[in-house]
C-alpha cells in the first residue's frame, strides 16, 4: 500500500495553525492608532460570457467553471510551478485539498481518501465522507461531468466512516487524480441539496470554496463575497465582480482605462497596445489550446496520406502565426501541444513549400488538383483569416477550397455527425496528459475523433500507455503514437494559442491553469 501526502498535509495545518495567531490573509489592526483595519480589495474583472449554471456536475463553458472554482473545494488540486518567470499549474503534483491524504493500493486499482477534520460547508454542514459520495454519484448520473467520471474508470466509491472514502476503479489509470482535480469534481453540500432540491444547484452555490455568490445574473454580472471563514484562510480579496461583456474591444477599452482590475479573451491585434500601457501587465502564457485544420480520412481525397501531407506542405504557417494572431501563438508540431508532458515533434518534417505540396499531389494521382468543401463555423475571426489565407495558396497548387459558413451551433452539430469533409478546428485538453489528449481525438473509438483516423498500432500504443504505471515508460508509448500520427497527417497542424490576461499592475497572484479557468484565491490588489 502507498501512502500520499502526509508530510505535505501536515505542513499545510502547521501553516493553518500558525496563521490563527497572525493570518497573513487579514489586514492588521493599525497599531496605536485606534484606526479599524482596512477591508480586504476588491476586483473587478472582465468576463465575455454570462455562463450557463452553478452545478459543478453540468458545468462546460468557461464562466460556468470559473464560478464553480470561486465557490467549491475538490479532494485534490494541483500544485504551482514557476516556467519562464510565470506561475503555472503543474498537473503531474497532486496536492492535497479536501482530502488531507490518501493511500494507493498495489495494483492502483484502490484509493482511500482520507478527509481533512473540522471541514465545514458555507451553510454550516460538515464535509464529510458522504457528501464526497454523493457529488460522485451526480458527476456520474450528470448529462455534462459523466464523460469525465467514465474516463476516469471508476467502479465505486464508498464511505468507509465520516472521514474516509474508498474509490476503486475497473483498471489501474494514471491520469485518475488529474481528473478529480477537475472543478466537475467539487464537493457539494449533500443536505443543503436535499433540503433545497437539485434544481438549487443551477443557479446558487452549495460548497465549501473561498467565496460565497452574491449574485449572478448572466446578462450583467456575478458577485463574489470573501468567505472569511474559509478553512484556509480568508481571501485576500474582500468582493470579486466578474462583468460579462461580450464585445472583446469593449473588455479592452475597461481595461485600458482601469474600470477593471483584469480582463480575459483579449484579441491578439491588441496586446501590443496594451503593453503600452505602464499600468498595465499582460500575461500571454504558452497554453495547450490547438488550431488544427482537419481533413475526413473516409472521404476521397483525403482518405490519401500523400495528399493530406501536400496540404500541410501547403499552409502559410508563418503568415497565419504573425499576421493572424500577431505573434500571440506558436507553430504546433504535434497532434499534442508542447507543453503537455510526453509531447514529441518526431516526425514533424512540414514547411511552407508549395513545391512539395505539387509533387506529393502528383504522386497522390492528383497532379491537376481537386476540389473540396470545407466548413467554417463561425464566431472566431481567426479562424475566417485563416481559412481565406489557407484557401489562396491551395489555389496555387490547383486545389479548390470551397468554403461554406455555417454558424456556430449548426457547425458544432455538423461536426458531431462526423460527415464534415474538412473545417479548422480548435481543443483544450484541461487534463494535461496525451492519454486524455489523443483518447478524445485520434484514437480509433475517441468519441471526438470526428475525422475518422483509425491506425491500428496508434490505437494499440495508445491502449498499452493507459495501463503503463510507469511515467517514462508510458510516454516513450505516447511519444510512438504522436510520430505515427504526424508522418500519416491527418490534420494539419496550424498553432498553439496564448492564453492571454490583462491585469493592473496592482494585482498579482495569478497562476495560470490548462483549463484556462482564473482562479481567485490566490490573487491579491494593493491598496
Amino acid at each position: 500500500m502507498k501512502k500520499f501526502k502526509w508530510f505535505s498535509a501536515m505542513i499545510a495545518l502547521t501553516v493553518v495553525l500558525g496563521g490563527c495567531a497572525s493570518n497573513a490573509n487579514q489586514q492588521p489592526a493599525a497599531s496605536g492608532s485606534g484606526e479599524a483595519a482596512k477591508p480586504a480589495p476588491t476586483l473587478t474583472v472582465a468576463y465575455s460570457e454570462g455562463g450557463t449554471t452553478m452545478d459543478p456536475a453540468e458545468a462546460n463553458d468557461l464562466t460556468s467553471d470559473t464560478l464553480v472554482l470561486a465557490t467549491y473545494d475538490q479532494l485534490v488540486t494541483y500544485g504551482v510551478k514557476t516556467v519562464d518567470g510565470a506561475d503555472v499549474a503543474n498537473t503531474e503534483d497532486i496536492q492535497p485539498m479536501l482530502a488531507e491524504s490518501w493511500e494507493v493500493s498495489d495494483d492502483n486499482k484502490t484509493y482511500t481518501f482520507k478527509i481533512k477534520s473540522g471541514l465545514k460547508f458555507q451553510s454550516g454542514n460538515p464535509v464529510n465522507a458522504d457528501a464526497v459520495v454523493y457529488s460522485f454519484d451526480r458527476v456520474a448520473k450528470s448529462s455534462s461531468g459523466s464523460f469525465l467520471y467514465g474516463m476516469a474508470d471508476i467502479k465505486s466509491v464508498t464511505a468507509k466512516d465520516d472521514s474516509t472514502v474508498e474509490i476503486v476503479l475497473n483498471k489501474a489509470n494514471h491520469m485518475f487524480t488529474q481528473i478529480i482535480a477537475m472543478y466537475t469534481f467539487s464537493i457539494v453540500d449533500q443536505k443543503l441539496v436535499e433540503e433545497k432540491g437539485d434544481d438549487y444547484l443551477k443557479t446558487n452555490a452549495a460548497g465549501s470554496g473561498p467565496f460565497t455568490l452574491e449574485k449572478w445574473d448572466p446578462a450583467s454580472e456575478a458577485v463574489f463575497q470573501a468567505n472569511n471563514d474559509y478553512w484556509q484562510g480568508a481571501p485576500k480579496l474582500s468582493k470579486v465582480t466578474l462583468k460579462f461583456t461580450k464585445e472583446a474591444s469593449n473588455r479592452v477599452l475597461l481595461l485600458n482605462k482601469s474600470d477593471v482590475d483584469m480582463a480575459i479573451e483579449i484579441p491578439p491585434k491588441d496586446v501590443a497596445a496594451l503593453q503600452e500601457n505602464s499600468n498595465l501587465t499582460i500575461k500571454s502564457n504558452a497554453s495547450n489550446r490547438i488550431l488544427f485544420f482537419a481533413m475526413n480520412n473516409n472521404v476521397k481525397p483525403f482518405d490519401n496520406e500523400k495528399v493530406r501531407q501536400a496540404i500541410n506542405y501547403a499552409i502559410p504557417y508563418d503568415q497565419l502565426i504573425n499576421d493572424v494572431m500577431y505573434g500571440q501563438a506558436k507553430e504546433m508540431k504535434s497532434a499534442v501541444a508542447s507543453n503537455t508532458p510526453g509531447f514529441t515533434d518526431a516526425g514533424y518534417v512540414y514547411e511552407y513549400n508549395l513545391d512539395k505540396a505539387k509533387e506529393l499531389l502528383k504522386e497522390a494521382g492528383y497532379a491537376e488538383g481537386f476540389s473540396f468543401d470545407f466548413t467554417l463555423g463561425s464566431g472566431f475571426d481567426d479562424w475566417e483569416y485563416d481559412a481565406v489565407l489557407i484557401q489562396a495558396e491551395l489555389a496555387k497548387i490547383g486545389v479548390k477550397m470551397n468554403i461554406n459558413k455555417v454558424a456556430r451551433a449548426q457547425f458544432l452539430e455538423q461536426q458531431k455527425e462526423g460527415n464534415l469533409v474538412s473545417y479548422i478546428s480548435k481543443w483544450t485538453s484541461f487534463v494535461n496528459d496525451p492519454g486524455y489528449h489523443l483518447g478524445f481525438l485520434l484514437y480509433g473509438k475517441g468519441s471526438s475523433n470526428y475525422i475518422h483516423y483509425n491506425n491500428a498500432e496508434v490505437n494499440k500504443l495508445w491502449e498499452e500507455a493507459g495501463a503503463e504505471p510507469d511515467q517514462a515508460k508510458r510516454n516513450e508509448l505516447y511519444m510512438k503514437a504522436q510520430e505515427i500520427i504526424t508522418t500519416e497527417a491527418p490534420w494539419a497542424y496550424l498553432y498553439e494559442y496564448n492564453r492571454v490576461v490583462g491585469m493592473n499592475n496592482k494585482v498579482s497572484g495569478y497562476v495560470y491553469y490548462p483549463d484556462e479557468v482564473l482562479r481567485f484565491y490566490p490573487l491579491s490588489k494593493e491598496q
